[in-house]
């Protein structure tokens, strides 16, 4: 006899039906599918951007699967008691969902998988959201890597799974259990007045991301290593976002990346390093968990950087709190940092050289937390990725796995030079001292709290600190703390 009960597919970050091992594994048994979105605590605690995005993401792939006949279930609650009883109540002999690789994701599905278990359910998790399972990926000595390069050597000849079409149908089950409306969630409510400014900025679902696949593959690669850092080009293939949601697998890039190196197309290599960049954060994060948390060289848990509670720290005598105010609302008085900060605020997303350039500015002239810095872009980027985030900040900050921790100290006015010699970028994003300034800039007033009381017309703000004396005072502060004074 045909086994009819279902199979219940629990979606988490893979909001995409190509290339979805999760999916492929629901679908082989040729049983019932029943698609489940829970809305956990862990979900819930997502910040501002993040959430908002990700009830984006939700909306479309819900009228996706309609499409196929299907529908997306919505439940609210502790993930393990929402599986127990849609099983209860729907009959369903298996659970199958694509892995998360973060600390908290871990413990939580692997308390589900063994309750479950011990209730005679079957589970199965699966790949998908990475090329490699990290714990795949030795030293020749057996233990992780812990620098890109050798990472990168170690992989970039690794077989990678291949790629699956979109199945033509879901089957349904006999009768669709209850479902939540995605309303009552108030994904956006935490966006306040921004929501619909930032939504404007957003590629949402599986099919625009295949699209900006293959236009950044069609008409960018050839140029992108040599115009990836100018923040004003439109060089990059700007899929962070739909990486962040599952909306397309690292698998597809791979391929596709490769097909074009194998064309000749110059920029083709350094884009399947990138790729890879994001493998490695995961690599670390999965097996040194910490860095979410904690400076992932201990040596530097200890190292002075500022809270946001302390009182006068680097600059012109301005608190911390406020010059990490300032700092947020791209205010510091140079003009690349704030033209970044304002991108993030308006679009949800920043241009990865400016990333690097307001991380430095927060560490070093300003030596504020990057916990500070990691807490407020976890709030405001809708590509949120706690593995790369993390990464980022603490290899930026000098406590990551940068060779040269704490000597690269990025000038914002001489990268401003180097990248938007133009004004391009600082012109888009910055309405201050502009007599016409382009909606991009004005938006970021109409998305702020009104309670910050900027306004567009006001003249631009003073420098926070001398970039040479923010410099030597960073340098000073870590050659005190090596030595111990």
């Amino acid at each position: 006899m045909t086994d009819t009960r279902p199979v219940i597919w629990w979606i988490r970050r893979d909001l995409r039906l190509r290339d979805n091992p999760a999916l492929q594994a629901a679908l082989a048994g040729g049983r019932p599918v029943l698609p489940l979105y829970i809305y956990d605590e862990q979900d819930q605690a997502l910040g501002a951007a993040p959430k908002f995005r990700l009830g984006l993401g939700l909306a479309h792939f819900a009228d996706t699967l309609a499409g196929l006949g299907s529908r997306l279930i919505l439940r609210r609650g502790r993930a393990l008691d929402v599986l127990t009883d849609l099983i209860r109540h729907s009959g369903a002999a298996e659970v199958i969902w694509s892995r998360l690789y973060d600390p908290a994701a871990v413990a939580r599905d692997t308390e589900i998988k063994n309750s479950l278990k011990a209730a005679d359910i079957s589970v199965k998790s699966t790949g998908g959201r990475l090329l490699f399972e990290p714990w795949t990926v030795n030293t020749k000595a057996g233990g992780m890597f812990k620098v890109y390069t050798p990472f990168w050597k170690a992989v970039r000849d690794r077989e990678v799974a291949g790629l699956t079409d979109a199945p033509a149908k879901l089957p349904p089950p006999a009768e669709w259990p209850a479902s939540d409306a995605l309303a009552d969630y108030a994904m956006s409510a935490a966006m306040g007045r921004g929501a619909e400014i930032v939504a404007r900025h957003c590629r949402v679902g599986e099919d625009a991301a295949l699209e900006q696949l293959d236009l950044f593959l069609d008409e960018r690669v050839m140029t992108y290593q040599a115009d990836r850092d100018f923040p004003a080009r439109a060089a990059t293939s700007e899929l962070s976002e739909n990486l962040a949601w599952g909306e397309i697998s690292p698998h597809r890039m791979w391929h596709l990346g490769q097909r074009a190196r194998a064309e000749g197309k110059q920029g083709g290599e350094h884009f399947l390093k990138e790729v890879v960049w994001r493998e490695f954060a995961y690599h670390l994060m999965f097996h040194t968990p910490a860095i979410l948390t904690r400076s992932w060289r201990p040596e530097w848990e200890g190292f002075g950087w500022h809270s946001a509670g302390d009182g006068h720290s680097a600059g012109d005598g301005t608190g911390a709190a406020e010059q990490l105010l300032r700092w947020q609302q791209g205010r510091t008085g140079y003009d690349f940092v704030d033209a970044a900060m304002r991108e993030l605020y308006v679009t949800g997303k920043m241009h990865n050289r400016a990333r690097m350039i307001t991380a430095s500015f927060l560490t070093k002239h300003l030596l504020l937390h990057w916990k500070l810095g990691m807490e407020w872009f976890a709030d405001c980027l809708v590509d949120w990725d706690p593995a790369a985030n993390a990464m980022g900040w603490q290899w930026v900050a000098g406590c990551g796995p940068d060779a040269a921790p704490f000597f690269r100290i990025f000038n914002p006015e001489g990268q401003r030079d180097k990248f938007d010699r133009s004004g391009h970028y600082v012109r888009r994003w910055l309405a201050e001292g502009q007599s016409d300034p382009p909606r991009t800039a004005l938006d970021y007033f109409a998305a702020i709290p009104s309670g910050w009381g900027l306004s567009p017309s006001a003249p631009r703000a003073a420098p926070l600190v001398d970039l040479k004396a923010g410099r030597e005072r960073a340098l000073l502060a870590y050659q005190a703390y090596k030595t111990g004074g």
